[in-house]
């Protein structure tokens, strides 16, 4: 109890963004309590950094998905940039930034002004190509309250015969990936969320979450096997990848809101995770993206992840709960 005490006092002290979903998800604490220090994100902290830095035009490093300086050369050797508005604003939302903010809405209406994707210069707000990308995109324009209703039906017409979807379907993939369909289930969730969504939308939500739960979150259909070591690294933030914990805190959120118990295909995943917590009660980074970001979340691979803990508590406070 004295070590659940001290997880409980660290998480409160890392960061506003942190222990109001420490206050909500895992303490079960009410609204009147959160609401205060979410309202924190706007001004101190991770939320206030990020904010600062972003453009007169209301982008983030000049581009949609990439920076304005970026150069293939940088891709091949540091890795893919992380400091563009697309992944910005998905930060900004995981860390909890209050939609009615006043920055919030000012970030919502230059961005649908001013950003344009690099693919074919499309509106920011209208997706751009890829599923990955537009399923995030829906997540982030659904939560900052823009009407995503357009790019939510065009993501459930793209849904592959096998449940979920693939970033490749354009260039001939027949079947789903891991990270393509989480990254479509979080957008058609928070779509659902805040709009109740639509009977296709929440079908097509169905059958993505089966396509994973078939697979136990992270093996293999034909053998059993993990699909990919990567699965079964713990990191924040996730941007674009997969992996266990994201899978299960989807589907905490997904229960939560229809008020559905956790399936019993989760329990291998669930055994994973309890596995993976240190004596001291938290959980370690195991993985952080190479590529340019604007600052650190953790303090690093192989140290304890505020981030990776208070996700992991708040997905057994769900199965426990339950």
């Amino acid at each position: 109890m004295a070590g659940a005490d001290a997880v409980v006092q660290w998480l409160a002290g890392v960061d506003p963004s942190v222990r109001w979903q420490l206050q909500r998800d895992v303490l079960g604490e009410p609204e009147e309590v959160w609401a205060p220090v979410r309202s924190l994100v706007e001004t101190q902290g991770w939320g206030a950094r990020l904010l600062d830095l972003e453009d007169d035009d209301g982008q983030w490093d000049g581009g949609a998905f990439l920076p304005r300086d970026f150069t293939r050369e940088e891709w091949v050797e540091v890795g893919q940039p992380w400091t563009a508005t697309c992944f910005t604003i998905t930060t900004l939302r995981e860390l909890g930034l209050d939609p009615a903010s006043a920055r919030a809405r000012r970030m919502v209406e230059l961005v649908g002004a001013n950003s344009r994707w690099e693919n074919e210069g499309q509106p920011f707000w209208s997706g751009e190509v890829e599923e990955c990308i537009n399923g995030r995109t829906v997540a982030d324009g659904a939560y900052f309250g823009v009407d995503m209703s357009a790019l939510v039906e065009r993501l459930v017409g793209e849904r592959l015969d096998d449940g979920g979807w693939n970033c490749e379907r354009a260039e001939g993939s027949v079947r789903s990936s891991f990270a393509s369909t989480i990254n479509v289930l979080e957008g058609l969730l928070e779509h659902e969320r805040v709009t109740g969504g639509t009977v296709a939308s929440r079908r097509a939500r169905a059958s993505g979450e089966e396509f994973l739960l078939e697979r136990g979150l992270f093996r293999r259909l034909s053998t059993g096997e993990p699909a990919s070591e990567d699965f079964l690294r713990l990191l924040h933030p996730s941007r674009w990848h997969y992996d266990v914990l994201r899978a299960l805190d989807h589907f905490r959120a997904a229960g939560i809101l229809t008020g559905s118990a956790p399936d019993p295909r989760l329990s291998d995943a669930v055994s994973w995770l309890r596995s993976r917590r240190s004596p001291d009660g938290t959980w370690p980074l195991d993985h952080v993206l190479p590529g340019r970001s604007w600052f650190a979340l953790d303090p690093g691979v192989g140290r304890p992840s505020a981030w990776v803990t208070l996700k992991a508590l708040r997905v057994l406070a769900w199965v426990d709960g339950s």
